[in-house]
């Protein structure tokens, strides 16, 4: 299955990094990141950095569906970010919603996470663990007699036959070949989303969604991959060029020594 993802790096001034994140055909979220910057005396701590995130929606002030959404990303972020590496200091998120959003929904949820990874690597001034990645995954009632569906959910609009839902985000690190991938789900509120006689969700049940999102989130870590070898080709072209024509300003040094030395030697 291929994602409709859009993603891209963002050129926002007075901060470190920004970029913006969508499931589908637009992006939901634009996300800044300031850091390591100074941090308030009295939210510093003395071994590690301090993580603020704030989630502002399209319209209106934050309300409670912005403060639980940041609460869920600051406890994601710091399974991201190295904390020891910068203590007394201030790393600090700002979430802008580019699309309505009275409810924080599982996939919502997932393109913050998405983007405030993207932010992260735009910036390239914090250390991280590895790179986060979410996606939200839904299961459908069997239709029948069939065995249940998992499927990948990256749009706010209502399905039918819905059974149970949530996120998944995963850490992925590179492993010693370029083709596999160490990831391990960091972190999921996968629950059901009916109510009555209906099976309720076991271990079994979240194993599954749990590997079907763990494919989903690995497409999503691929497509960022992609986004920074397109960013960075065409300094290595431009880097290139320079090496060539640095070698061609060489060449051209010694056969003008070369030459010089000819008329010497007529004289």
């Amino acid at each position: 299955m291929t994602l409709d993802l859009i993603l891209s790096f963002d050129s926002l001034s007075r901060v470190d990094g920004s970029a913006r994140f969508g499931f589908g055909l637009y992006p939901q979220y634009l996300t800044s990141i300031s850091g390591p910057i100074e941090v308030r005396l009295a939210s510093e701590q003395p071994s590690q950095s301090t993580i603020e995130v704030h989630v502002r929606p399209l319209t209106n002030v934050p309300g409670t569906e912005s403060k639980k959404a940041a609460v869920i990303l600051k406890e994601v972020l710091q399974m991201e970010v190295i904390m020891e590496a910068n203590p007394r200091t201030l790393i600090q998120f700002v979430v802008q919603a580019l699309v309505p959003t009275p409810n924080v929904t599982d996939e919502l949820v997932a393109a913050m996470i998405n983007c405030c990874t993207l932010s992260l690597l735009n910036a390239g001034s914090v250390p991280m663990r590895g790179v986060i990645c979410a996606v939200s995954i839904v299961r459908l009632s069997p239709v029948k007699g069939e065995i249940p569906i998992y499927k990948v959910h990256l749009t706010e609009e209502p399905i039918p036959r819905l059974e149970a839902t949530g996120c998944f985000a995963f850490l992925f690190s590179d492993s010693v070949s370029s083709n596999t991938y160490a990831s391990s789900c960091i972190w999921t509120n996968w629950h059901s989303s009916y109510s009555g006689s209906a099976k309720a969700v076991d271990e079994d049940d979240l194993v599954r969604a749990r590997d079907v999102a763990r494919s989903a989130a690995r497409e999503v870590w691929d497509r960022m991959k992609l986004l920074i070898e397109e960013r960075e080709r065409p300094k290595i072209a431009m880097r290139g060029s320079l090496v060539k024509n640095a070698s061609h300003e060489m060449a051209d040094a010694e056969k003008m020594d070369v030459e010089e030395d000819d008329a010497k030697m007529e004289i």
